[in-house]
């Protein structure tokens, strides 16, 4: 066995060793009686306005289509950036465009980063929109923590996932704490700082300014902006997980159909879905994009 695979098996191992461990120990804790009475009086159910909408609009089963598609192909270019040695291509914005704009010297980069940058550009603008509906229609109320009764819920709600005997949530009317707080971090936290991350080490950042450089150093960004990606990753992980082990038919049809109801629609469209995204990754790969780049720059072998 090759010393890879090896180590991929240990991982794995560890892995599942640490998941029985919280699995037994919140098993065990959740005998005792000060821990029962904790989670009867704490449910894992935050409060939330009176006024909060209930169901899951049309607009949001879009909206989470695609932010999925972009994620996908934006942890995808993000990985190719960073891994890559030799890239098969560079690209040079045209002075003064949409990627290179003002007086600023336009920044060779390699294709790869440039399909980065492009894919957060177009999940940037459906992130604002995004948002703009959120506030707009209330929804916003779902996902952003009111009361400081979130806390204990979560504890408890984490000690039930931890358990395996899972919180009783009907997302359609309501979130559990842990939910309500990862859709908060995702969305009001983690999303701000891939942004704000990504502009510093992107063809926008005016370089010649040393003094704004000095300012926000490209390896704080970087130490930013990994680690955020590595979030996105774990967060969609745990999210189908969940999706999927909570309830798929009904909770597919509340994201894709919206609609609260058990019937396989949602799964036919969240299939399709899945098509989608195989097309997307099939056309940003490195035979499709070279001639989509050169209409917006320079395109060069090295």
């Amino acid at each position: 066995m090759r010393p890879g695979a090896v180590k991929s098996a240990v991982v794995v191992a560890g892995l599942v060793l640490v998941f029985l461990a919280v699995v037994l120990l919140a098993r065990w804790l959740r005998t005792l009686t000060g821990v029962e009475a904790f989670i009867a009086d704490y449910s894992g159910h935050a409060s939330q306005p009176a006024s909060a909408p209930v169901g899951l609009p049309g607009w949001l089963g879009w909206q989470h289509f695609l932010n999925m598609f972009f994620l996908v192909l934006i942890v995808r270019t993000g990985l190719q950036v960073r891994w890559e040695r030799r890239p098969p291509g560079y690209w040079t914005a045209k002075k003064g465009s949409f990627f290179s704009p003002g007086r600023q010297t336009p920044k060779k980069i390699s294709l790869s980063q440039w399909l980065h940058q492009s894919l957060d550009v177009l999940w940037v603008v459906n992130g604002l929109v995004f948002i703009i509906l959120l506030f707009a229609s209330g929804h916003w109320m779902r996902i952003v923590p009111t009361s400081w009764d979130v806390f204990p819920n979560m504890l408890s709600a984490g000690l039930q996932y931890a358990s395996l005997d899972w919180p009783a949530e009907n997302g359609w009317v309501h979130y559990n704490a842990l939910q309500v707080m990862a859709y908060f971090v995702t969305v009001m936290i983690a999303a701000p700082l891939a942004i704000l991350s990504g502009v510093r080490l992107s063809t926008w950042w005016p370089t010649d300014n040393e003094k704004l450089s000095r300012l926000y150093p490209v390896e704080v960004a970087r130490a930013i902006h990994i680690p955020v990606m590595i979030y996105f990753v774990v967060f969609t992980i745990v999210h189908v997980f969940l999706v999927f082990f909570t309830g798929a038919l009904r909770n597919l049809n509340h994201m894709y159909t919206s609609r609260d109801v058990v019937d396989f629609w949602g799964l036919v469209v969240f299939l399709g879905s899945l098509a989608v995204v195989a097309v997307g990754w099939l056309l940003t790969s490195q035979m499709f994009i070279g001639s989509a780049a050169g209409k917006m720059g320079k395109v060069t072998k090295n």
